[in-house]
Order: C-alpha cells, then structure tokens, then sequence
C-alpha cells in the first residue's frame, strides 16, 4: 500500500493573499478532507482509496500494547552472513562529560559501507524462523495460524506505519503476504526514495557515516573492553532482537538492529536494557531545531515499539 498526498498547486503569479484565499476555499470545499491511499487491489487507472483524517472518528481509547518479550536474537557479520547469537552485541561505555570525538575520522580510509541498493526484505527475519520454530509454536495456536502469531515485519516498517499521520516529506510503499494465517508485511523501495538515494551529495554521505563512528566511540565488544575508536568502521555488521508482543488481539513478531545494550549488571532484561544511540546538528537556526523536533518524534516512536532503556545523543559542529 503505497502513502500518498495531495498538495495544493499555486500559479507562481499568484499573490501571497490570493494564494492564502484558494487554500481556504479547497479546505471548506473538503479538498483536505482525506489522506490519500492506494491499494494493490486498484485496477491501472482507478482513484486511489481514502482515509477520512477527521478526528472524531479516531478519538477512542488507545489498544493495549504489551510490553514485547524478547523470544530470540541474531547477528550479521562483515559479509552479512547470519548467525543465530549474539556474537555482535556490543555494549555501552559512558564517554564521561567532555570527549573528544572526532566523527570524521576514518571516513576516507576505515569505512567498509553496506551496499544499500541491495534490498534484503524480510531474509534474515525468516531465517531466524527457520532455525528457531519451536519456539514460535505453540499449542493454543490455531490451526490456520502455524506460527501462532498474526503479523511479522521489521521494526522499522511498525514505526512508519506509527508516523504516518504526522510525516510530511517521506512516501512509503508495503507489500504484504499471508501465509498460513500470518501476514508478513515487507517494504519495497519507492521511486521517490530510490532516486534519493541514488543521488545522495558527498556531504550527505559523510554525515550518514558519522552516526557509525560516534557508535564505534561508545560500544565496546565485551562488558570487561573499552571502546576501539581506531577501528574499521563496517556497517555490514548488526545486532538484532528479536521480540513478541501482542496489540489488541493481534499478535506480533518484530525485529530491528540495536546498537548496544547498557552493561550495568542491574540493568532491566532485553529488550529494555538496550540503547539507542543518535547524533545530532548543533542547533543555530529554526529550520534545525525543526529537524532535531523531527528527529526526536521518530526516535520516541522507535523506543515505543521495544522499550529502550534510554537514548543517548551527541551533538556537533
């Protein structure tokens, strides 16, 4: 199902008050009644389906939402070969009041960069199923239901999904598969988000590596180790949970990437000893404080769905 918005369209010629004036005509003519959706099931041509944005009819007590359980884990290593343990968890070293980061460092010479153009869906996911079934499978499960649970995805697919009303800029585009009583839900790039990608600036690429070095500075491989600042930077190597938990009468199976967990022995269990690690712009202007606002809208919905111990940031010039 692919997010879509009407904007409204105004003659460069237009003044700023005869521009203000049609904006209000198409807002009492319900031009902004609706969110625009279209569905797989749309024959080539047809309206995309709508989804009413009055308030009233989403004004109701928010579902339950249990506190997910972390039923498994897995890891990817420097060629993005899986393994079912931990071997890639790292854990969180509070860098003290004043460190001295240097998050360009590496950049030219010490980077190892996932190819992003490869899209790896719902792989590793699967294969986490794969060899760990018996612990999915239940004796209450239905018989239409063989993994006992209703929805499998990745995290990141739950948090867009969360944003959606709230999100201005960025289209999304969900496949969705049901296979015996399961719905596996799976993103599929958007064009928009393609040509993004495929035309991201050398500043733009820089700055996306900064958020992995300012990881390298805080996680170390072991609880007993100090962080190796000096290393190579891989973004082929993850960490990931794996959790259940349970949304109304829905059942869910998820999964995403984490960058550390916190090592403090009293520490809650997974998936709530886990942090997040986040770097940010030094704020001068109102545009970044608008984009920092942003940032932290999607990193709360992000903790939501697991719970997170805490996120740490960083600022920088």
């Amino acid at each position: 199902m692919e997010r879509r918005r009407d904007r409204p369209r105004h003659s460069g010629s237009q003044s700023g008050a005869s521009s203000h004036s049609k904006a209000d005509r198409d807002r009492s003519e319900g031009r902004y009644a609706h969110k625009r959706v279209r569905s797989a099931e749309d024959p080539p041509g047809s309206l995309p389906q709508s989804l009413s944005t009055r308030r009233q009819l989403y004004e109701r007590d928010f579902p339950v939402y249990k506190q997910p359980v972390e039923v498994g884990v897995f890891s990817l290593d420097s060629k993005r070969n899986f393994f079912n343990d931990s071997r890639k968890l790292r854990y969180y070293v509070d860098p003290g009041k004043s460190p001295n980061f240097s998050l360009r460092d590496g950049y030219r010479d010490r980077y190892v960069k996932r190819d992003d153009g490869v899209k790896e869906k719902l792989d590793h996911i699967l294969r986490w199923i794969l060899e760990n079934r018996e612990r999915l499978q239940s004796v209450h499960s239905a018989p239409d239901c063989a993994l006992g649970v209703d929805f499998i995805t990745w995290r990141g697919h739950l948090t867009k999904l969360l944003t959606t009303p709230y999100e201005t800029q960025e289209g999304w585009l969900l496949a969705v598969s049901r296979f015996r009583g399961t719905l596996y839900i799976s993103e599929v790039e958007t064009e928009a988000a393609r040509v993004s990608r495929e035309n991201r600036t050398g500043r733009h690429e820089e700055m996306m590596y900064w958020g992995y070095k300012f990881e390298q500075y805080l996680c170390a491989d072991d609880v007993s180790s100090v962080p190796d600042g000096g290393g190579v930077v891989n973004t082929n190597e993850a960490f990931c949970t794996v959790v259940q938990t349970r949304l109304s009468d829905h059942k869910l199976l998820f999964s995403g990437e984490v960058d550390c967990r916190d090592k403090d022995p009293k520490a809650p269990p997974a998936p709530a000893c886990y942090v997040e690690l986040k770097t940010s712009a030094e704020i001068c202007t109102p545009k970044q404080r608008s984009n920092f606002h942003r940032s932290v809208f999607r990193w709360n919905f992000k903790l939501l769905t697991y719970f997170f111990h805490k996120i740490n940031y960083k600022t920088y010039n």
